[in-house]
């Protein structure tokens, strides 16, 4: 009787039909919602050929810092491969009441990297009324702060610590490395999203303004170098979920390592021939948690992601050295005993 009364009410009613349309048209709106949403971002352009240092760094002197402007209020700047194989890439933000800094690069000297000197001029104002400039780092991997001197004696210049109870304590990371935190330039947000992994003080940056996510060493054209693979997952997925539903113009991370083949250009090469475009997606990004779950603990390409346990590798390449060792130990005291035994059957033949 039950199954008579439901099968008669669900052919008679309406309601699936209205329950069908809404859901097309929550769908729709979502869909109108998005494309709106990435209507909106500030654009800018990617159309940019960096520097490819040079063979011969010496014979073919370089200029030592590249700037790029994506936008009037958005630069990228880049020390030269000449100046250190790192090549670091750097951020400079701008808002109506503060401009941030991510990473200062891997040079300290100014005279060699003239870093605060092109960052200063690149801000609005003069004298007194240079606009506010807060300093803060993916991770506290010397490549990415060497050059944090630079800006320690300015006026209305905050540099953030490198240390990872500055940036949990800066932040107000309370449950690290879970939430994220705000920055507020004027007119423009930046989310701070924890990403350790590589290093247990990576931090990623989202701009709401322009849908440019920052993600310093965790995600770029090259060597993904994991210390803690349960950590980087978890950050992976974490970063995933977050621009999941967010508009993302471009992924850009800290250094480029691939030529356009996306073949490794070798480790502390200073020429970079056929270099790879910096930006990655935000297809690269949803991938990236499949692509650690991959990840064997010491070396796994999948993919166009190649990531690598330095320190899990030298460990073993050390200890293949040592049974090595031991066994060329062991191989010749056995040559020496043999050689004395013939020997000394030879003298008792006599």
């Amino acid at each position: 009787m039950r199954r008579t009364v439901f099968r008669s009410a669900f052919r008679t009613s309406s309601w699936p039909v209205s329950w069908l349309g809404a859901c097309i048209g929550l769908a729709v709106a979502m869909v109108f919602a998005a494309a709106a949403a990435q209507a909106q971002l500030v654009p800018g352009t990617m159309d940019v050929h960096w520097n490819e240092g040079a063979q011969n760094c010496k014979a073919s002197p370089q200029p030592p810092l590249q700037v790029h402007a994506y936008n009037a209020q958005t630069y990228i700047l880049r020390e030269n491969l000449c100046s250190t194989f790192e090549a670091p890439f750097m951020y400079l933000l701008i808002g109506s009441t503060k401009a941030l800094l991510i990473d200062t690069g891997d040079v300290a000297d100014p005279n060699e990297m003239p870093l605060e000197r092109t960052v200063m001029q690149l801000l609005p104002g003069e004298g007194t009324a240079k606009l506010a400039l807060l300093v803060v780092h993916t991770h506290r991997h010397l490549d990415h702060r060497a050059g944090d001197g630079q800006f320690a004696r300015l006026a209305n210049v905050e540099v953030v610590g490198f240390d990872i109870d500055s940036v949990r304590r800066y932040y107000k990371f309370t449950d690290w490395p879970g939430g994220t935190a705000q920055i507020e330039l004027g007119g423009r947000t930046i989310d701070a999203i924890p990403t350790p992994g590589h290093n247990e003080t990576e931090v990623s940056f989202y701009d709401r303004n322009t849908g440019l996510f920052f993600s310093g060493d965790f995600l770029m054209p090259g060597r993904l170098l994991i210390d803690d693979a349960r950590a980087d997952l978890a950050s992976a997925q974490r970063a995933a979920a977050f621009v999941k539903d967010r508009p993302v113009s471009y992924v850009l991370g800290g250094h480029i390592e691939m030529d356009a083949r996306g073949e490794l250009f070798p480790w502390e090469s200073q020429y970079h021939p056929h270099e790879r475009a910096l930006p990655m997606t935000k297809d690269d990004l949803l991938a990236l948690p499949a692509a650690v779950g991959s990840f064997n603990g010491f070396y796994t390409t999948s993919g166009k992601f190649v990531m690598i346990n330095s320190i899990r590798i030298l460990i073993a390449l050390a200890v293949l050295m040592v049974v090595a060792l031991i066994a060329i130990g062991f191989l010749l005291v056995r040559f020496v005993r043999r050689r004395r035994a013939r020997k000394l059957q030879a003298g008792s033949a006599r």
